[in-house]
């Protein structure tokens, strides 16, 4: 099953649902507090026994009041023990409340927090492939259902079992086949045909189900790309866009609404016809004297205990139902398989102040039809600055992604510091890498806490300091809040150049061994640029740098220069030396620098 609003097309019909194994799946986070369960389901069964037993002192007291000598009939006694029943049965069911509670958040949490996890093992083209609107509805719903699963059964269906089976054995015990045989018909009847429809209409719930979730990813997408949306003027086009499918979930929830309706009406047509059935038994019984009054009271009141909690079971039913739909949704997000995992004996990477890089006739391809690099082979010594270069598309970006591990190659191999990346623990080696993306996402935090999420641990010194290397003290000291400023939903409330420098202070506080720029001052004007790269000079002695640029003049200072076009090196050497060659790199450079000298004229 997918993971997102396309969902619907992947869907198994309803008569398939793994209802089974999803419960089986769910059982191990319930059974760890088995003595909690215990005790809850005895509360169960000591508040069934209570509520039967209200109905029987009832009887007893109707009698008395009718037979002869009616002063004697209402003992002390008999009202204490109808009044401790009708307490005894609400303390038994608040107390199996209480017993339960913990169990039912503690699985929740576990469950949460085990899906979360799996999600931030996944691969990046997983992540790339998914909407994150649609997969943290899955999640939500998924959490909430496993509560609505565990209180509809525990406190519905259950007690509701449990006090038929007492009520079929009483009626058994003191009347006779016939009472017992129109309850079981009626509630056989009953229970058949909400099962039927219930399962009829969950084909219908489920497009609700995938009409809400698509409706929610359209608009997390938009509101996300909320500049891009204005930009072009599109807000009648998202609104449209949206109301497509909001159009899809009314008409789903009409039909929904529709056939529920039609549930609701055979349920008490065949709730009616029972009890009619059994009153004019039990009048019957009375008028030829073999029952009582009480008797009479006593069948009346076992009916109306019985199909109190019946006409919900066509809610319960459908409820239990598309919780465990949306349970087996979330599970199926935790059974995706990680398409990058550590080898069984996965290594640690030591811990160096540099290290050295190597790919080895490195092949790569995202898909297997459109080959993105082709036998890449070079070297970074331990400390030293390799620039790579290129028009986009050349495959460079890739480069960074492979070195993380984002993805594994498709031939070749890369080595860090002596060691295939394959047999390290991904953990140790991207606790190595720092990087400073092209694309810098920050959190919808404060710049304070981006910076710092380079290294959790430092102290507000420390941030200060990274900040200041990056040219972005005195901007953030600016600032009516200063570092508390919060940056907006994935920075936006920062210029491009104001995020980048905060992804390369974050860089610097990481500390790490192998630091990575990919278009590090792309979005930063040239006197910024100017200043920054001379802090990424200072930030790159010691370690080993893999520039990747697109802008030359970031690069002129590299002890290597690697030109690529479509997934090759096609030139390599230093600046001067390229230059001398006239070829790909200086057609670049040339192109750049009329660039350049265009613009100046055009300012002056």
């Amino acid at each position: 099953m997918a993971h997102h609003g396309r969902q619907s097309r992947d869907a198994p019909p309803a008569t398939d649902l793994h209802v089974w194994a999803t419960i089986r799946l769910l059982f191990p986070y319930l059974w760890q507090y088995r003595l909690r369960v215990g005790a809850a389901l005895t509360c169960l069964l000591a508040a069934k026994l209570a509520n039967v037993g209200v109905p029987l002192i009832f009887k007893e007291m109707i009698d008395g009041l009718s037979g002869p000598q009616q002063l004697l009939a209402m003992p002390a006694m008999l009202l204490a023990l109808y009044g401790l029943l009708r307490f005894a049965t609400s303390a038994f069911t608040e107390l199996r409340e209480i017993l339960f509670a913990r169990v039912t958040q503690r699985a929740i949490r576990r469950i949460a927090l085990e899906v979360f996890r799996h999600l931030h093992t996944l691969s990046l083209r997983f992540h790339l492939e998914r909407q994150t609107g649609g997969i943290s509805r899955d999640i939500e719903r998924g959490t909430k259902s496993i509560s609505s699963l565990i209180s509809y059964t525990l406190y519905s269906i259950l007690p509701t079992l449990v006090e038929i089976a007492l009520v079929l054995g009483i009626l058994f015990v003191q009347y006779d086949i016939g009472f017992v045989a129109i309850t079981a018909v009626s509630l056989g009847a009953y229970i058949v045909f909400t099962v039927k429809v219930s399962n009829w209409r969950i084909a219908i719930r489920r497009a609700v189900n995938e009409s809400d979730s698509a409706a929610n990813t359209r608009a997390v997408d938009s509101l996300l790309n909320y500049e891009t949306v204005k930009y072009f003027n599109n807000e009648d086009w998202e609104a449209r866009r949206y109301d497509e499918q909001l159009l899809k979930l009314e008409d789903a929830s009409t039909r929904s609404q529709t056939t529920l309706a039609m549930l609701n009406l055979g349920q008490q047509a065949i709730i009616a016809l029972g009890v009619t059935a059994m009153m004019w038994r039990a009048a019957d019984g009375v008028v030829e004297g073999r029952m009582s009054i009480g008797d009479l009271v006593l069948v009346n009141a076992f009916l109306i205990q019985l199909y109190m909690p019946l006409n919900f079971l066509g809610i319960v039913y459908r409820e239990i139902r598309q919780a465990l739909t949306d349970i087996e949704r979330m599970f199926n997000l935790l059974s995706t398989q990680r398409e990058i995992a550590d080898a069984a004996e996965a290594g640690i990477l030591p811990e160096r102040a540099a290290q050295t890089v190597d790919f080895v006739a490195v092949d790569f391809a995202y898909e297997a039809k459109r080959p993105i690099l082709h036998e890449l082979s070079f070297h970074i010594p331990a400390g030293g600055k390799l620039a790579v270069v290129g028009h986009s598309g050349a495959g460079k970006s890739t480069l960074s992604r492979l070195v993380y591990r984002f993805y594994d190659v498709t031939g070749g191999r890369i080595l860090v510091g002596g060691h295939d990346i394959r047999q390290l623990t991904q953990h140790s080696l991207r606790s190595a890498i720092g990087i400073v993306p092209q694309d810098t996402v920050l959190f919808n935090d404060s710049i304070l806490y981006n910076i710092r999420y380079g290294r959790p641990d430092a102290t507000d010194e420390a941030v200060v300091a990274a900040a200041r290397a990056a040219h972005l003290d005195a901007f953030v000291s600016s600032l009516p809040d200063g570092y508390q400023t919060r940056v907006g939903e994935r920075g936006l409330k920062l210029s491009g150049g104001e995020k980048q420098r905060v992804a390369i202070a974050r860089a610097l506080l990481k500390d790490p061994a192998i630091l990575i720029f990919d278009e590090a001052t792309s979005a930063l004007d040239s006197a910024t640029e100017r200043q920054i790269q001379q802090e990424i000079r200072l930030a790159a002695k010691g370690r080993t740098t893999l520039i990747i640029a697109h802008r030359l003049s970031t690069v002129m200072d590299a002890d290597h220069i690697l030109v690529m076009a479509h997934g090759r090196i096609v030139e390599q050497g230093q600046h001067d030396e390229l230059l001398a060659r006239r070829g790909e790199y200086w057609r670049m450079w040339r192109l750049q620098q009329d660039a350049a000298d265009d613009g100046q004229a055009t300012d002056a």
